[in-house]
């Protein structure tokens, strides 16, 4: 196989007919439709309402991941898919790069319990949000207040007000889980 050809999922993975994302937010529901749509034209995708287990304000790489991992796992669980997909928007201390940044991250549980993971982009949070959030805003309603808008988790999210709609909440979703789903489509690469 050329390396840059794309690969069509196998037999067994042709087999995905439910997807659950645990989530009733509209931004990750449309995300998970939209790369799941890509791959499983023919799968479903059920929404499930399931506790994240972390803070609403995910802070961290850990906190955020591990709030991604509760998400796929209990809303695979709680309508029987073949996958189960959380989503989880968190912000991280990266003092490397000079400063907070806000991120995406999906996790892919499949019915084995095998659980995947990937990341959307990150961009800088102004320093106006961050002080907002280590006061103990969550980012969502700290860009509301900044912005005047209304409910921008449920719709552009702050990284589409920060990139001036380049980048949305559900491209960043998108992008994340489409890396996450990559070891499910190249599992020769992953588990020769």
């Amino acid at each position: 196989m050329k390396p840059n050809s794309q690969k069509m999922p196998s037999s067994r993975e042709s087999q995905i007919r439910l997807v659950a994302v645990g989530s009733l937010n509209p931004v990750k529901i449309a995300a998970t439709k939209r790369v799941i749509g890509h791959y499983w034209p023919e799968a479903r995708v059920e929404a499930v309402e399931v506790s994240s287990g972390v803070s609403d304000q995910p802070w961290g790489i850990a906190e955020t991941i591990n709030g991604a991992r509760t998400r796929a796992i209990a809303a695979r669980a709680a309508v029987d898919a073949d996958l189960g997909i959380g989503l989880e928007g968190g912000v991280e201390e990266v003092p490397e790069a000079g400063g907070v940044f806000l991120s995406g991250w999906a996790a892919v549980v499949t019915r084995s319990g095998v659980v995947y993971f990937g990341s959307g982009g990150r961009a800088p949070l102004p320093p106006v949000l961050v002080t907002a959030l280590k006061a103990g805003k969550e980012l969502g309603p700290a860009m509301d207040e900044l912005t005047g808008k209304v409910n921008t988790k449920h719709t552009i999210g702050s990284v589409g007000i920060l990139t001036r709609g380049f980048i949305t909440r559900e491209s960043q979703f998108s992008v994340a889980l489409a890396y996450a789903l990559a070891p499910l489509l190249h599992k020769e690469w992953w588990h020769p």
